[in-house]
């Protein structure tokens, strides 16, 4: 990413933030802080809202590959987070409250999770199985697995992940 195209996605999300804190703060006659705003998030998460640092960290990446719908999603969703911490205290991450805030102040949809392809920023996966079907587990996650000092269930079938090696071409045809 040019430092032109940084800085325009950048201009871009800073107005995206302001007019959905100015929606905020029409709705509840109240003043809230403008949020920190970092663009060192990695991995396969758009944002994550800091509740108590008052914070919003970005994917650079993610949004430089779906600029308009990453400001548009994105950035009212993260902020939603710290609107409701601020309201209503420590509530379901997506309950009622941030949902409220969502579709009745900043009049968007209130989806919990991006539909953005992941494939340029995740890492390596390891394959597991459950009873009903094939879950990728991140190399984080695996690396626990294999200490022995976490378990993954499925949420659907509630059964417990095992790792599947999966054989490549080289090892299932070597000679004896």
């Amino acid at each position: 990413m040019t430092t032109q195209q940084e800085r325009h996605l950048h201009l871009q999300v800073n107005r995206k933030l302001s007019h959905c804190l100015q929606l905020a703060q029409d709705c509840f006659q109240c003043e809230f802080p403008r949020p920190a705003v970092s663009y060192q998030l990695r991995g396969v998460k758009a944002g994550v809202a800091y509740l108590r640092e008052w914070e919003i960290r970005l994917n650079p990446v993610l949004l430089l590959e779906n600029q308009q719908a990453f400001i548009d999603q994105v950035v009212p969703h993260e902020l939603a987070h710290l609107v409701v911490y601020q309201l209503f205290g420590r509530v379901p991450p997506h309950g009622k409250e941030w949902k409220m805030v969502m579709t009745e102040v900043f009049g968007v949809p209130a989806e919990t999770k991006h539909q953005f392809a992941v494939q340029s920023v995740q890492g390596k996966t390891y394959r597991y199985r459950c009873a009903c079907q094939i879950h990728y587990l991140s190399i984080r996650r695996h690396n626990k697995v294999l200490r022995g000092g976490v378990e993954y269930f499925c949420k659907q079938c509630k059964t417990r992940l095992r790792f599947e090696k999966v054989e490549t071409r080289d090892t299932k045809f070597k000679k004896s």
